[in-house]
C-alpha cells in the first residue's frame, strides 16, 4: 500500500507524494518535534488546500493538505504540531514535492509523454528503511546515507516507469537553523527503457563536462 502523507485524504481520494512525518527520519523530525503536548484542533488554522502541478493517473492533479489537516494529522502520529510552525511546514512540504516532479519531468522531457496528455503520477510509496543500490555506493564510498527514500510510479502512454527518490540533507544555515535537503532522482533499473535512461543521461552529462572543460 502507498505510503501517504501525514493527512488521510480517504475521503476525497487525494493524497501527497511525500512523507514527511516519519519518525524515522530526523531531518524531517528536526521540522516536526515528537512529543505530543495536544490533540486539540485550533480554529486559527487554515483549511484552503493548494492543488498541485503533478496531475493525477486519474484525473485531475493531486491536492495538497490544508494547515488544519497537517496539524490533525500530526499530531495523530503523536507528534507535537506547533500552530505557528504550519505557515513554514506546509509550504515546505508542498515544494518538496513540486521539486521531486520536476526532477521526474527533466528526466521524461522529449520521450513522448506530450502525445497522450503528459506524464501522469500513479502511485507512490515511502521507503525510508530501504537503501538504494546508489546510496548503499555512495555509503561505501564515505558519503552520508539518505534519511529518507520514495518510489515514485508514473505513466507514460501506457509505459509505467518506477522513480527512486533518494532524500539527502543539505547544508544548514547557522543563522536560522533551517534543514536544507538534496533530492537525488532517477528511473529505477526495472525495465530497458529505464536502462536507455540512464545510460543517455550518463553520455550526455558526460559530453557536457568535457565540452565545458575544454
Amino acid at each position: 500500500m502507498a505510503s501517504k502523507c501525514p493527512v488521510d485524504h480517504t475521503a476525497s481520494q487525494d493524497s501527497c507524494p511525500v512523507d514527511h512525518g516519519s519518525k524515522s527520519s530526523s531531518a524531517w523530525t528536526r521540522l516536526f518535534p515528537t512529543t505530543i503536548t495536544s490533540h486539540n484542533l485550533p480554529h486559527n488554522l487554515s483549511t484552503e488546500r493548494e492543488t498541485s502541478t503533478i496531475p493525477k493517473a486519474s484525473d485531475g492533479n493531486w491536492v495538497y493538505p490544508s494547515e488544519a489537516q497537517f496539524f490533525a494529522a500530526m499530531a495523530r502520529k503523536k507528534h507535537n504540531p506547533q500552530v505557528a510552525d504550519m505557515k513554514t511546514v506546509v509550504p515546505i512540504h508542498n515544494a518538496v514535492n513540486e521539486r521531486t516532479w520536476f526532477e521526474v519531468m527533466k528526466w521524461e522531457a522529449g520521450r513522448g509523454g506530450e502525445t497522450c496528455g503528459g506524464v501522469k503520477l500513479v502511485n507512490f510509496k515511502g521507503r525510508p528503511n530501504d537503501k538504494s543500490p546508489r546510496a548503499r555506493w555512495k555509503m561505501f564510498l564515505g558519503y552520508a546515507a539518505p534519511f529518507d527514500r520514495h518510489d515514485w510510479v508514473v505513466d507514460r502512454c501506457g509505459l509505467q516507469i518506477r522513480y527512486v527518490v533518494d532524500f539527502y540533507t543539505g547544508r544548514t544555515d547557522p543563522a536560522t537553523n533551517k534543514v536544507s535537503f538534496h533530492l537525488d532522482v532517477r528511473p529505477a533499473l526495472d525495465n530497458w527503457e529505464a536502462v536507455k535512461m540512464r545510460v543517455e543521461n550518463f553520455w550526455r552529462n558526460w559530453l557536457t563536462s568535457n565540452t565545458t572543460q575544454s
